[in-house]
């Protein structure tokens, strides 16, 4: 093909993003995986493992691998769910909440990065595009 499909320029660019997140995150014996899931739980009052893999787009499987590295790394720890006799709570520890600031700020500063070299205009194009895209997926539009 002589030009970039859609899905190569989405596949190419995330791989890019992926492999400099999980670089910097070596640095503090973390991954880009553990960094995100660190986000993903509420710094104070716990979250329900479902919402995290909803929000990190992961199956049962691979959230259950991420849940037991980060718990061995000592990073969460896991609690019944008070209203859910069924469910289970994740908490950071100390030491989660700390690598959870440090990806928050790692997160922060490749934002500022791009916006400091993309125009507003340009990324409020990319995040109308990337919506559509989510949207035509959720959707079944295109398959």
């Amino acid at each position: 093909m002589k030009e970039k499909t859609i899905d190569y320029a989405l596949r190419s660019t995330w791989q890019a993003v992926a492999r400099m997140y999980n670089e910097e995150a070596s640095k503090f014996d973390g991954s880009m995986a553990i960094g995100f899931a660190l986000l993903s739980i509420d710094k104070e009052d716990g979250t329900p493992s479902s919402y995290i893999s909803n929000r990190m787009g992961m199956g049962a499987t691979s959230l259950t691998r991420t849940l037991k590295s980060l718990e061995e790394k000592g990073l969460i720890i896991r609690k019944k769910n008070p209203d859910d006799g069924r469910g289970v709570l994740i908490y950071l520890t100390d030491l989660g909440k700390e690598k959870r600031e440090l990806s928050k700020l790692t997160v922060l500063k490749f934002n500022e990065a791009v916006k400091k070299n993309i125009s507003e205009e340009k990324l409020n194009h990319f995040m109308e595009v990337a919506e559509t895209i989510n949207d035509l997926i959720t959707e079944k539009k295109i398959f």
